[in-house]
């Protein structure tokens, strides 16, 4: 995948479950700043925004994510016109 390299690159945020609920959207927007490039970045570019963000997206929370619907990790490469997902991890029993 392309790394995103300039601010006029666009990507879809879903957010779902509990994270959803602590940011109080589920889906929107970003333009990708200079410099931001993977999921972590986008990760750590959310959490700056501080308060229910920084919680919800925290570092030491368990957080799954997906890049165009395909499970990553966060030095996945994003691009303009992808689609970044954070959801909690699902338990089932």
């Amino acid at each position: 995948m392309t790394a995103a390299t300039n601010s006029s690159a666009t990507i879809t945020l879903k957010f779902f479950a509990s994270v959803r609920e602590a940011v109080g959207v589920s889906e929107e927007a970003l333009a990708l700043p200079e410099g931001v490039a993977t999921v972590g970045a986008v990760r750590a570019l959310l959490i700056a925004r501080g308060g229910a963000w920084a919680e919800a997206l925290a570092p030491t929370r368990a957080l799954r994510m997906a890049f165009n619907h395909v499970m990553c990790e966060a030095a996945t490469s994003v691009a303009g016109g992808g689609e970044v997902a954070f959801f909690p991890p699902v338990t089932g029993g």
